[in-house]
């Protein structure tokens, strides 16, 4: 959740020196479950206490791995692996075990999480999209197979309601993030896709850089710099009104 990522800085700063060594740097892609933190460092994914401690790396091929996402109930982690050439999905306990690769297709899929069930991990790819990739989400269950699309034409960032019944999403994939208050192209609103009518809302905007949506309940938190500082929102779905929850300048 949203709120629980803004701690995690203070959570890996507070970490005994021991837990990644005096040279550790950049721990990125945080994942939390109810007792662990789940990251990447030196190319590899770890994973850690919520207390801190040491951290016990769950990979360790020499190809590439990122976005690390723990299942539903903690016990599986899916992750993006760049192994043999090529950038597919994998799955591997979160207590440790050899990962099991899900995806063959050879363009890039990137794990964006799992489906509120736990039955299927979602990842983005640009597999059919001709004559320029624009990425779609698709689903994979644990044993792997053939992948099943979302019907939604293009989704960079999204989460799935808990009842799965809903979509919050970001269409576009941003390329210039660090670009403090950008007012171009490249922002779009969040939008809200019924699963079962296909009825599409835009989420209340104002040409603002509106991003990283998840679901508490029937609340849609969101991160939004409209205020000119990036701040924390949330949308109530059945209320249809919104709050602005942290005021950061």
């Amino acid at each position: 959740m949203i709120l629980q990522k803004a701690l995690l800085g203070m959570t890996f700063l507070s970490m005994p020196s021991a837990a990644f060594g005096q040279e550790a740097r950049l721990l990125r892609h945080p994942s939390i479950s109810d007792s662990s933190i789940v990251f990447t460092y030196a190319n590899d994914v770890w994973v850690v206490g919520r207390d801190g401690g040491e951290a016990l790396r769950l990979t360790s091929f020499q190809g590439s791995e990122s976005n690390p996402h723990f299942s539903p109930d903690g016990s599986m982690v899916a992750f993006t692996g760049q192994y043999d050439g090529n950038t597919d999905v994998f799955v591997v306990p979160s207590e440790g075990g050899t990962p099991r690769r899900l995806t063959w297709h050879p363009g890039g899929d990137l794990v964006k999480g799992w489906t509120p069930d736990g039955e299927k991990i979602i990842f983005a790819s640009g597999r059919t999209g001709v004559p320029i990739p624009f990425p779609k989400f698709w689903v994979v269950g644990m044993e792997g197979g053939m992948p099943e699309a979302l019907p939604i034409p293009r989704i960079n960032n999204g989460k799935y309601s808990n009842d799965m019944s809903k979509v919050a999403y970001q269409m576009v994939s941003p390329w210039e993030t660090e670009f403090r208050n950008y007012r171009g192209g490249q922002v779009r609103p969040i939008w809200l896709l019924d699963m079962t009518t296909y009825d599409l809302t835009e989420l209340p905007w104002e040409g603002s850089n509106d991003t990283d949506p998840v679901w508490i309940g029937d609340t849609i938190y969101f991160l939004s710099d409209r205020d000119f500082a990036v701040n924390i929102y949330a949308y109530d779905t059945a209320a249809k009104q919104l709050e602005q929850i942290s005021s950061y300048l």
